[in-house]
């Protein structure tokens, strides 16, 4: 279980980004986090994984304080992250990183299981150098195969249909449910996509840096839906809730 409370953070010596975010994330839970452009979602992704940390606030993960933890320290701890921009490695093979990732050596059809979920050949891609030959699209797919590779109680991915070709995203889908099948954890996307939201057993809605609704689907979804006054229900800048 992943508690956040009280959660703020600022740019440094500037606007604040996020502020007073409190959450809890359940095990055996898929939370989509959504909301308007630049409303602190992928901050808040950051925060959790590590590669920021806030100016107040604590972060606990099954009761441990990770707060100033790492990213590092946090990976060996049992929290994934694929970013919402991957990152290339050069002189890196797909084969390498997803080896990296697993933590042990991969056989042919360990790759080939992998790789398929995200809809790549393992024969075309494991011994493919991680760089500019690749397309954006590909890329994001490899990645979200490194973080399936790790398996860790906590995986969060930011906006992994970036990139993803229409043809590839019920594939993306079919990986996401088949992770809610076997989650020993948590698991969170941060998205806009309706066919992501729409799998979601919880959704967490932040705009203007805090939180404006969160809860079940069923409570939360039909706002984000709604035409009234032109927009979502919950985009307002008052914290609501929709559900426990």
């Amino acid at each position: 279980m992943l508690q956040l409370s009280n959660i703020s953070w600022s740019i440094p010596g500037g606007e604040h980004i996020l502020k007073d975010i409190n959450l809890t994330f359940q095990d055996g839970k898929l939370t989509v986090i959504t909301g308007p452009n630049g409303g602190g979602k992928t901050t808040l992704a950051k925060l959790i994984a590590g590669l920021e940390q806030p100016a107040s606030g604590s972060i606990l993960l099954d009761g441990k304080d990770i707060t100033h933890m790492d990213i590092t320290q946090r990976a060996k701890n049992g929290i994934s992250y694929a970013f919402q921009q991957p990152v290339r490695f050069k002189g890196l093979t797909v084969r390498d990183l997803l080896e990296l990732a697993a933590g042990f050596n991969l056989q042919e059809a360990d790759l080939c299981t992998l790789l398929s979920k995200v809809g790549l050949c393992a024969r075309d891609y494991m011994d493919r150098e991680i760089n500019s030959s690749l397309s954006g699209g590909e890329i994001k797919r490899i990645e979200i195969a490194s973080v399936l590779a790790r398996r860790t109680p906590l995986m969060i991915f930011d906006e992994p249909e970036a990139g993803i070709d229409l043809w590839s995203f019920s594939g993306l889908i079919d990986v996401f449910l088949d992770a809610r099948r076997n989650l020993k954890g948590s698991l969170i996307i941060i998205s806009h996509q309706e066919r992501i939201l729409s799998i979601a057993d919880e959704i967490i809605v932040i705009s203007g840096g805090v939180v404006t609704a969160s809860g079940p689907k069923s409570a939360i979804l039909p706002g984000l839906l709604s035409e009234n006054d032109g927009g979502c229900d919950w985009c307002s800048k008052g914290p609501k809730k929709g559900g426990n």
